[in-house]
């Protein structure tokens, strides 16, 4: 029986997941979730579109389209309803913490909660949980770009005298990286000032940002993005051992592909709030799991 799913934000990744959702055979739309419910693009005619989700009838899971900073009120709320939930919070030093807040209510109401569900974090994660079960000893390093990052985009535009923004990361190697953040300021806005408060929030505080106020963000959008995994270390007592992944996205389309997945996957799992290393990876494939087996292994 095809599962019911809401999407909750219309954004960039909610415009991916409806047609990742229409390219499943194992989903029904339940509808669409905004914030402006009147708001209604030609390609959402067809769909329930309201500003709630308790407006919304028969929703299995609701898959949190919206900015990470909204993820935890959202999924509080959905949860407590007895529906499921994924997201792509992607605030790393933050998902054990929303972890930890969200298990206890999933369980009181029968749900289940996958966080964190993007591809870095998300199927990255995963990754990088086989490259250590293969080089138990040494040192992974994580280089993403060059390309767009939705979070620190969105984490740039509500940056207060912020017009519009946009957030390029560039590897320097070794898990470094460079943020090259692109300003459209509002009328009056004082540069040094947003510059300022950019810098100091937690997506940027820590990497070396470069700020450079333009006229027109769209001519710098590309929502190409990519990552290089490497590990390198010993297996049991042998030295010299070097893994490495690559990949290069389309950023929103990916996260959305996953997200998806990880919807399919909360319903083969017990109560409970999730990251996607803690699920098999069998359970995010659509269909029997004897076929999988059968066809991968």
């Amino acid at each position: 029986m095809k599962k019911n799913a809401a999407i909750v934000g219309y954004g960039n990744i909610g415009k991916y997941v409806l047609e990742a959702l229409l390219a499943s055979t194992d989903f029904e739309i339940a509808g669409i979730v905004r914030r402006d419910a009147t708001n209604v693009p030609d390609e959402l005619k067809n769909y329930n579109v309201v500003d709630h989700i308790s407006k919304l009838k028969h929703v299995d899971v609701a898959i949190l389209c919206s900015p990470t900073r909204n993820v935890e009120e959202q999924a509080k709320t959905i949860l407590a309803m007895g529906i499921n939930t994924v997201d792509s919070f992607d605030i790393h030093s933050e998902i054990w913490n929303l972890k930890q807040l969200l298990s206890p209510i999933s369980v009181a109401n029968n749900a289940v909660s996958i966080i964190a569900a993007g591809w870095d974090p998300g199927t990255d994660s995963v990754i990088r949980a086989l490259m250590e079960s293969m080089v138990q000893k040494g040192v992974t390093h994580t280089n993403f770009g060059p390309g767009m990052s939705m979070g620190h985009s969105t984490a740039a535009k509500v940056v207060k005298g912020v017009k519009n923004a946009l957030s390029i990361t560039i590897p320097l190697g070794e898990s470094v990286h460079r943020r090259m953040v692109y300003i459209e300021l509002e009328n009056e806005a004082n540069p040094e000032t947003v510059e300022h408060l950019l810098k100091t929030d937690d997506y940027f505080a820590t990497d070396d940002t470069q700020v450079m106020f333009v006229d027109d963000i769209l001519k710098y959008r590309n929502v190409e993005h990519g990552v290089s995994l490497v590990r390198q270390g010993v297996s049991g007592q042998t030295e010299n051992q070097s893994l490495e992944f690559n990949m290069r996205i389309n950023n929103p389309a990916l996260t959305a592909q996953v997200l998806v997945s990880v919807a399919r996957a909360s319903f083969r799992q017990p109560p409970g709030c999730y990251t996607m290393i803690e699920i098999p990876v069998v359970d995010l494939l659509d269909g029997e799991k004897e076929f999988w087996i059968k066809k991968l292994v």
